[in-house]
């Protein structure tokens, strides 16, 4: 059942009873329904009480007035921690992809409210190496459109042709979103925070690779990280009972996503 949450600011939905203990963030183009498998499994014998929410933009929440990036995302979800009886004293994060990133933000503004942050697939480091750098055509009508040769409609049209999927998918504001949360950098943020990190890695991740998250366990000043076998980028759908194990701190069992137990854990520098 979708509920409203932050004062009608924000929809999403919840799992099991109680005073939420855990909060759930979904990746770009995603929804709240992506943690239903991790969360709403009624024959789990490790059932916890969860919200999960629609971010901004996304399933039934409205877009944002303007481009935010990720730090007003997170700003704009601080009335959830107001509001009396709708989270626990301390809750457990959990970030899949954009959601991470939101949940980074999240945790440097109510850093007492965190007891600890479930980060998976996100995008938290550039891929290793450079940037690939944008098609000579479209590089040259941007410093056209910058000198004004290049009318805004041609310009626009050239970011549609030789922009990402996603950048090609998103409309209106959410297109000005998702410009600004790509030029974002997380690794200060990352050394700052000081709450326990799980690092929860797809080792058949396309999308954000496992090279990603060895790089930036190594910022976080305690994180542990566990790879998926057989599991891609959608970790909340593709492995929702390893997640849930994660979340609520339970021992490592069995091997490879059919069980969803299995997987390589290493520590962090503490």
């Amino acid at each position: 059942m979708l509920k409203s949450f932050a004062g009608g600011r924000v929809f999403g939905g919840a799992w099991g009873s109680g005073v939420p203990t855990v909060l759930a963030l979904h990746g770009w183009q995603r929804t709240h329904e992506d943690f239903s498998p991790v969360f709403g499994d009624p024959g789990a014998t490790d059932q916890v009480s969860a919200i999960g929410l629609d971010l901004f933009g996304f399933g039934a929440t409205p877009p944002p007035p303007e481009p935010w990036g990720t730090e007003e995302y997170a700003r704009h979800l601080l009335p959830l921690f107001e509001e009396e009886g709708a989270l626990a004293d301390r809750v457990v994060v959990v970030g899949h992809s954009f959601g991470g990133r939101v949940a980074v933000r999240l945790c440097a503004m109510v850093p007492g409210r965190i007891e600890r942050l479930v980060l998976t697939g996100v995008p938290l480091l550039d891929r290793e190496g450079r940037r690939a750098r944008p098609a000579t055509a479209y590089r040259m009508a941007r410093r056209l459109h910058r000198m004004g040769l290049v009318g805004d409609q041609r310009m626009e049209a050239m970011r549609y042709r030789y922009g990402s999927p996603d950048y090609r998918a998103a409309t209106g504001v959410m297109r000005g979103v998702f410009v600004r949360v790509l030029a974002e950098q997380y690794a200060d943020q990352l050394s700052a925070i000081d709450c326990p990190v799980d690092l929860v890695w797809g080792e058949d991740d396309g999308e954000v690779p496992v090279e990603v998250a060895v790089r930036a366990q190594a910022l976080f000043p305690f994180a542990t990280l566990e790879t998926l076998p057989g599991v891609g980028h959608l970790t909340p759908t593709g492995a929702p009972a390893a997640l849930r194990r994660v979340v609520v701190g339970a021992p490592a069992t069995g091997t490879g996503p059919e069980g969803e137990a299995g997987g390589d854990r290493t520590d962090g520098p503490s």
